[in-house]
């Protein structure tokens, strides 16, 4: 039987021309090369080296202590040569500067000390390393398409120790209903995934987290934008379109006005809600991107293990 979880034609032709089965086998050099230009940041040779590092050392500048402690518990983060720069000793990039920012919004909420962690699209697994970095999770599952749960596989199997990597489950679209069962989570993470799926994959998996899960943490964008100047739409107006028909939230934003950004919000809460039963328990704009916005959700009434 088809999958209800399908890809959508963007991701299927991602997982064709950059995010291919042998990226995995090599990860020397992949953070800074085209896989991950489509899973985690823009190609900075279209956007501007001197940009990206400037955003970067001014972001990493205003970390906290306690920022700057959740990073350095982050092991093995050089794995990938990702672009980088050093503040008072420390190398940081964007990666995972976005990993401590999201890793405090939402300990703030969520007490991680022992949870179970599901998330959905992981690209090649930062998440997972963060958390399982600062915390003692009892486990994490991943779901992903299969090119990329393999870079995911390989990346996470490099950067993790032993205990931690035993900790991490990968499951396929094909194998979701088989391989989650009866198993419950205390948390649902999505990070700019769900914005990249067809409509009726992205309703299944909120159903699948309100069947699964007690709380859900989300990033992802407020709505698409049309801004040529950007990038040019150097990928061509097929890969324009293709993006353009994906996610819950289709509305073009003028991404660089943030009421335009702020007057979103209330649709992104209402999309990316689970069902009836689940409150918005905090949301906020997501530094650094001026378009994408973060919340956690929670169950009204937790279901019982």
């Amino acid at each position: 039987m088809k999958s209800p979880y399908q890809a959508s034609a963007q991701w299927e032709n991602i997982s064709k021309r950059w995010v291919t089965e042998d990226v995995s086998r090599n990860l020397a050099h992949f953070k800074s090369g085209s896989p991950n230009h489509k899973i985690a940041i823009w190609n900075p040779a279209a956007n501007g080296t001197r940009y990206l590092k400037t955003l970067l050392y001014n972001l990493a500048a205003g970390l906290g202590p306690e920022d700057w402690s959740r990073l350095r518990r982050i092991r093995n983060r050089e794995v990938g040569d990702p672009f980088s720069v050093t503040i008072d000793g420390e190398s940081v990039c964007l990666d995972y500067l976005q990993a401590v920012l999201e890793l405090e919004f939402i300990e703030k909420e969520i007490d991680l000390a022992g949870a179970r962690v599901l998330e959905i699209g992981a690209g090649y697994g930062r998440t997972c390393h963060a958390m399982l970095g600062n915390h003692d999770l009892a486990s994490y599952h991943i779901i992903d398409l299969p090119n990329t749960l393999r870079l995911s596989r390989s990346y996470l199997r490099a950067t993790l120790d032993d205990k931690q990597f035993a900790k991490v489950t990968f499951i396929t679209v094909d194998e979701i209903d088989d391989a989650l069962g009866p198993h419950r989570f205390d948390l649902a993470v999505n990070i700019n995934s769900l914005t990249e799926m067809p409509v009726d994959t992205v309703l299944n998996y909120l159903s699948l987290i309100d069947r699964h899960c007690d709380a859900f943490y989300v990033k992802n964008p407020v709505g698409k934008y049309m801004d040529k100047s950007l990038d040019g739409h150097a990928q061509g107006a097929e890969v324009v379109r293709m993006a353009m028909e994906t996610g819950p939230l289709r509305q073009v934003v003028d991404i660089d006005d943030s009421r335009a950004v702020q007057a979103a919000v209330p649709e992104f809460l209402a999309a990316y809600r689970p069902g009836d039963s689940w409150t918005c328990a905090a949301d906020g704009w997501a530094v650094p991107w001026t378009f994408f916005w973060q919340a956690v959700y929670k169950r009204l009434s937790p279901k019982a293990r």
